[in-house]
């Protein structure tokens, strides 16, 4: 069996961050969060990685972090580009925002016939997630249903003090199977808890801190790239064609669509660690304070590559 491979997706604008948040240094020694999640997985056995880019970004993204990687594992690169939609379509005058994490995740398909996890380049998940992660993808094959998994987390460990996040909302059953999971895209912390607004903060919903949330953490077979795409195609059929700016193809639901049609299983895997990322710019202090806190615990050295 091929090892697994690692996709990270790394072509988001970095609009709430105010820049490319994928590439700014958390370190003195100029590590990126990407770079840690890397030797997260190249320690846990992962074969290869395939950063999902903009073209744009290639020669930048190659300098500051895939030639340094490449000495360590198999890369490779994939554009998420506005111009990828499906035969029959055209891009809506005035769009500029990427197509969605599910959109990402099919622009693999000529790239990926492993078993491969998913990550978002600006999240740290901890070394135990990507253990967990391995052990799933080398031990589980789909049957009669697609035998996927995800890294669940904590919501109060999740959030940021600097503004709102997006998270997918999860519901797991007795044997720890997800049973549904909701994007939620607007949720803040409160005084008490969290909440969460579809209307533009007209009306709010409290959210417990204890609910476990997705961070874009998932295991697949390949078989998730066939579903992607024919969901991208529908995608552009019903919700561009409604919402043609900002419409976007979110993975945790197309995920959950699966889920309800009985044609998927989703294990909730638990992480020991805890995340952190960069949503905001206001975020980067505390992330490099936790960087430091692990390289003194000596959970990583000073210098990964």
């Amino acid at each position: 069996m091929n090892k697994p491979v690692l996709v990270i997706l790394a072509a988001g604008m970095g609009s709430r961050y105010g820049g490319l948040k994928q590439i700014d240094p958390v370190d003195a020694q100029g590590h990126k969060i990407i770079d840690f999640s890397i030797y997260d997985a190249v320690r846990a056995g992962f074969g290869k990685v395939v950063f999902i880019i903009k073209k744009e970004n290639e020669k930048d993204f190659r300098e500051c972090v895939g030639d340094a990687v490449s000495k360590h594992i198999e890369v490779e690169y994939v554009y998420q580009e506005l111009t990828k939609v499906p035969e029959g379509f055209e891009i809506p005058e005035g769009r500029v925002k990427p197509w969605g994490t599910a959109h990402a995740i099919l622009c693999c398909k000529d790239k990926v016939k492993e078993p491969f996890a998913v990550i978002n380049a600006d999240d740290y998940y901890g070394r135990s997630a990507y253990e967990e992660l391995y052990k799933f993808l080398t031990t589980h094959e789909d049957d009669e249903k697609y035998r996927y998994a995800m890294v669940g987390y904590e919501l109060g460990n999740t959030l940021t003090e600097n503004g709102s996040v997006a998270r997918g909302v999860c519901v797991s059953d007795e044997n720890g199977f997800l049973k549904e999971i909701t994007e939620r895209t607007k949720i803040v912390k409160t005084e008490t808890a969290a909440a969460f607004t579809e209307d533009d903060g007209q009306t709010w919903t409290e959210l417990a801190l204890d609910v476990p949330v997705s961070m874009n953490m998932w295991a697949f077979s390949p078989s998730i790239l066939n579903e992607l795409d024919a969901a991208v195609e529908s995608f552009f059929a019903n919700n561009v064609a409604a919402n043609p700016l900002k419409a976007e193809c979110f993975l945790p639901i197309e995920v959950d669509k699966l889920l309800k049609a009985g044609k998927a299983t989703v294990e909730v895997l638990h992480s020991s660690d805890k995340w952190f990322g960069v949503t905001y710019k206001e975020d980067k202090p505390f992330v490099m304070e936790s960087i430091a806190k692990l390289k003194a615990e000596g959970v990583y050295p000073e210098v990964l590559w």
